[in-house]
């Protein structure tokens, strides 16, 4: 490898991307080709640097497989970025089998790490949990302690475990520092501010008031019964229920817990879970079909009562009923959720992420622009949508997690 090429390379493991393309922008060959498109990534050229770094494998020769691998990290890198999560995970996974046969310890543990990022992006935690365990970031650099510890920080918080979370986070503060990357320290810093926006409201005895996430983890870790809005599911200190599919239960739950410890009178229950404006005989008796189903789901828990207006929930246990709700309800607030990070998402990477219909979210997307909350650039498959980053709240409580069974 000659001088221009490694100092090149040096550049951009300094967060330097102008200095590396000042080395090797004129040149052709195949080590070139790969460093200017990781340099046209950092400086945000996606589409350039993708072409530059398939240019580049294709100009390896057949000897040069940690070369290829390599290359084929830093492709991945790029779709994570701008969120093409169907980006073949198997490829990935090959170039990184190679890297580590050859001993090339570090990109390794680079591909591990976009391997997890994109696990937690799509909520699979307990699998982005385990392959980011089998990592030992000792070793690493300090740039790559960095974006590991930020991983785990970003599962952490998702867990509601923000003391973790804040060990985390300080690491990637320290090793962000030592790396000297004013993008990383950027990155460690962004991260840090979800611990001290609102992440959540809490609705208990007609009051509302906002929630920080250690809030939110404080109050499933005490002996109230929950409606967790955020998750669709009623929370109690030894059992979790699920009603994520089943928004009618749902709702008639939220309602009785909103009006805890009074009742609810029957055209309210029916307005709100049917959104019926005014009750008829066909409303109440399906009313009642649905609180016996909900008085078996929640049996164990909590009880519904029959009162002279209407029902309320009985508690079986000492304790409190709160609402845990989003900070801010409005429809297709999950697919904002995604949108409201700065990057730009293509409709099918919403899908694959939320585990929905890619028409459903395109609907989605369409009510969304009409309001003005996301805006698209780019025609069919290119097409991407964006919003800025929401003030005041993070969206940690809206993204996808594993649904605890009934």
């Amino acid at each position: 490898m000659d001088s221009l090429i490694t100092a090149a390379a040096r550049a951009l493991a300094a967060g330097d991307p102008l200095g590396a393309l000042n080395r090797v922008a004129l040149r052709d060959d195949a080590p070139a080709l790969a460093l200017r498109g990781i340099a046209m990534a950092q400086l945000g050229d996606l589409v350039r640097a993708k072409g530059l770094l398939r240019r580049a494998a294709r100009s390896f020769g057949p000897k040069e497989a940690v070369a290829r691998a390599r290359c084929i990290v830093a492709e991945a890198e790029i779709a994570l970025a701008s969120r093409d999560l169907g980006w073949p995970a198997k490829a990935l996974d090959a170039a990184r089998a190679t890297l580590e046969e050859h001993g090339d310890r570090l990109n390794g543990a680079h591909a591990r790490h976009l391997e997890v990022r994109r696990l937690l992006l799509i909520g699979h935690l307990d699998e982005a949990e385990r392959k980011l365990a089998e990592l030992d970031p000792i070793p690493l650099p300090p740039a790559s302690r960095t974006v590991h510890e930020l991983v785990a920080a970003g599962i952490a918080m998702r867990r509601l475990r923000t003391k973790a979370a804040r060990v985390a986070l300080a690491q990637a503060e320290d090793a962000a520092r030592l790396a000297g990357i004013p993008a990383l320290t950027a990155e460690v810093e962004s991260a840090a501010l979800l611990l001290s926006t609102t992440a959540a409201r809490l609705i208990a005895r007609g009051e509302e008031r906002p929630l920080l996430l250690q809030d939110v983890e404080a109050l499933q870790a005490s002996d109230a019964l929950v409606v967790d809005a955020c998750r669709y599911v009623v929370r109690a200190p030894h059992r979790v229920v699920s009603l994520a599919t089943r928004p009618v239960l749902f709702a008639l739950a939220r309602t009785l817990a909103e009006a805890w410890p009074g009742d609810v009178s029957r055209d309210m229950l029916v307005a709100r879970a049917f959104g019926a404006k005014q009750a008829d005989e066909s409303h109440r008796a399906r009313l009642r079909v649905e609180i016996g189903r909900l008085r078996r789901l929640l049996r164990g828990l909590a009880g519904l009562s029959a009162t002279k207006q209407g029902f309320s929930l009985a508690l079986h246990h000492a304790g409190d009923v709160a609402v845990l709700a989003r900070p801010v309800e409005e429809r297709h607030a999950d697919v904002l959720a995604f949108v409201a990070d700065g990057e730009a998402w293509s409709s099918s990477a919403l899908a694959l992420a939320l585990g929905a219909s890619q028409r459903t979210v395109q609907r989605a997307l369409d009510a969304l622009a009409a309001t003005g909350k996301v805006q698209s650039f780019g025609h069919g498959r290119a097409r991407r949508w964006i919003t800025p980053p929401m003030p005041g709240f993070t969206t940690t409580l809206l993204l996808p997690a594993p649904l605890p069974s009934d």
